[in-house]
């Protein structure tokens, strides 16, 4: 057993070593905006829609969880928008069997959702509690899943962190949290491992170090400027490669799994391709933001570029080692090659310039980078204050990826557009222009040899969007937050994500003008059913308030009369 451990193990590092030595030059002249392709995926390609614990679960307090930064970040007023919090969000802890009936209506192959680490393990650690309660929930879920044909892709860590091992370790700014997830990991491999094949360990780490410990706009809202990030980043990453190896020297000979980790990155497209000072700006964006993460893991060490670029701040300020942290020699080796394949998540594009921020403004990430974000303000921009729709850029990002990491196994795990919060109308026409886009621009990489498998719309329900609260709706199911069951309502995009589906792409121009005709009209229905909850609103009132008030006052309207009737007979 140990010596076929060894030769998998090895061929595994072969393979991507192969990977590696593949790995070729980006061409930032090439034109890749080009106009609609029509045609298919190849068989098998894999379509889904994500969530996430935190943002969908609700019952925050129920059945015996522990509390989360989350939690205790929302729960503190001025940190989220409108003081909302996702306590009750979506109430998907008890709306299971209504939500895999919708995704049964979208004909989903996959549904990516995160584990809540404190649902499981209320005090952090798997020496204290395992709370069989929240273990069931996620066994319910994920039996009914498969019993449905609707493959579970699961997230280990969607920033919902035990709030116990924040305040009692720093949270990760403590090279502790490794063994801790760890374990936390360990735990669900032997509870869930037997039906989840694709795990992934951790979700956006980018915004777990720099909007958790360097901004502070996240939980656990700590501003530890220029190295907060740096040190938590550095902890994320060890902690995906010991789950990795965890995985790999104790579970994937049995349960034949793959564990990756999911990535979030805008694109950066030099502002002249010609100018190598914005090229290089457009590299450096790169590298700082996937590249610090995904460069250790395909290349075994932080990019040469943070390295330098942070190294000359540091010591232009007086310090006496850089304040990004340093692989030792063995880590370097045990970090490289830890990953089966790599999850990608994406959502708009900015242009980038050569920018130098003098060492004396202080500390900061985003200083150290050197370089400005701009955006065309002829970019569709659906209302929100980051997200503009680029889909050229989605087909620059992925054979960006190609190129710098030779051509990894890869699946979208997040890509999808907002509306406003008070926009009710379900024909969300925007969302459905946003889906075809950059599902064909996804399609063109394909057909350029990016390895692509499979596509995760995000998000399969309106929900609680971070510091943000309830204000971006990136649902394809429009949620009635107003309403205390959350009843769900499907807009226009669902109809026509169906029909992609479906189809496995876009066969036609003509079957493609069909499928918006279709959704919008299935919309019309949809927008009545929501013109119509004011008054289920009033009819729930009148039932759960009039109804029983009338029948306390007969009550004791009928005692009156008795007792008028007694006297008298007295």
């Amino acid at each position: 057993m140990m010596l076929r451990r060894e030769t998998l193990r090895l061929c595994h590092t072969f393979t991507l070593l192969m990977c590696m030595s593949a790995s070729e030059d980006f061409d930032w002249t090439k034109n890749h905006r080009t106009s609609f392709y029509f045609g298919t995926f190849p068989t098998g390609f894999s379509w889904g829609a994500g969530s996430s614990a935190y943002q969908t679960e609700g019952a925050w307090n129920t059945d015996g969880k522990g509390m989360s930064i989350w939690d205790v970040f929302s729960h503190r007023k001025g940190n989220i928008l409108s003081n909302e919090t996702g306590d009750f969000s979506c109430e998907s802890y008890h709306k299971v069997k209504d939500d895999i009936g919708l995704m049964r209506e979208l004909k989903l192959n996959h549904y990516r959702f995160s584990i809540s680490w404190p649902r499981i393990l209320p005090r952090g650690t798997i020496s204290e509690h395992v709370n069989e309660k929240g273990i069931q929930f996620y066994n319910d879920l994920i039996n009914k899943l498969l019993d449905n044909k609707i493959t579970p892709m699961v997230t280990l860590y969607h920033w919902d962190l035990p709030q116990v091992l924040q305040e009692k370790y720093g949270g990760w700014q403590n090279v502790s949290m490794v063994d801790y997830f760890n374990d936390f990991a360990s735990l669900c491999f032997e509870r869930f491992g037997d039906r989840v094949k694709h795990w992934m360990t951790f979700n956006n780490p980018w915004s777990v170090a720099v909007e958790g410990y360097e901004t502070g706009e996240h939980a656990p809202g700590l501003k530890l400027k220029g190295t907060g990030a740096y040190r938590a980043a550095h902890h994320l990453i060890k902690a995906h490669a010991k789950v990795w190896h965890t995985y790999d020297t104790k579970w994937k000979s049995k349960q034949k799994g793959l564990v990756g980790i999911s990535l979030t990155a805008d694109w950066g497209e030099p502002v002249d391709t010609s100018n190598q000072g914005d090229i290089r700006a457009a590299e450096r964006y790169f590298q700082f933001y996937l590249g610090w993460f995904a460069g250790p893991l395909f290349h075994g060490d932080y990019p040469q570029v943070m390295k330098e670029y942070i190294g000359r701040k540091s010591g232009q300020q007086g310090l006496g080692a850089s304040r990004l942290p340093v692989f030792s020699a063995q880590e370097k080796t045990y970090i490289r090659g830890a990953c089966d394949f790599l999850g990608l998540g994406h959502f708009t594009t900015r242009y980038i310039t050569q920018k130098n921020y003098p060492s004396g403004l202080g500390d900061s990430y985003f200083a150290d980078r050197d370089l400005a974000e701009l955006v065309d303000p002829k970019w569709p921009d659906p209302g929100s204050e980051w997200l503009y729709s680029v889909p050229w850029g989605f087909r620059r990002f992925l054979n960006y990826v190609k190129s710098e990491y030779g051509n990894p196994m890869i699946y979208v795990t997040e890509n999808g557009v907002p509306e406003k919060k008070y926009c009710t109308d379900l024909c969300d026409a925007w969302r459905m222009q946003y889906y075809k886009d950059y599902i064909n621009e996804m399609l063109k990489a394909v057909r350029d040899g990016v390895n692509v498998k499979g596509y995760t719309a995000w998000s399969l329900l309106d929900s609680f969007e971070w510091d943000e609260g309830y204000s971006q709706r990136f649902g394809l199911f429009f949620v009635d937050f107003s309403n205390k069951n959350k009843p769900r309502y499907p807009k226009a995009s669902v109809q026509f994500y169906k029909r992609i589906i479906s189809s496995n792409g876009f066969p036609n121009q003509r079957e493609m003008e069909s499928w918006k005709r279709k959704a919008e009209e299935a919309c019309f229905s949809s927008n009545q059913l929501l013109a119509a909850d004011p008054l289920r609103g009033h009819m729930e009132m009148v039932s759960e308030i009039v109804v029983p008030t009338v029948c306390t006052l007969c009550v004791l309207l009928s005692a009156i009369f008795f007792m008028f009737l007694l006297r008298r007979r007295l």
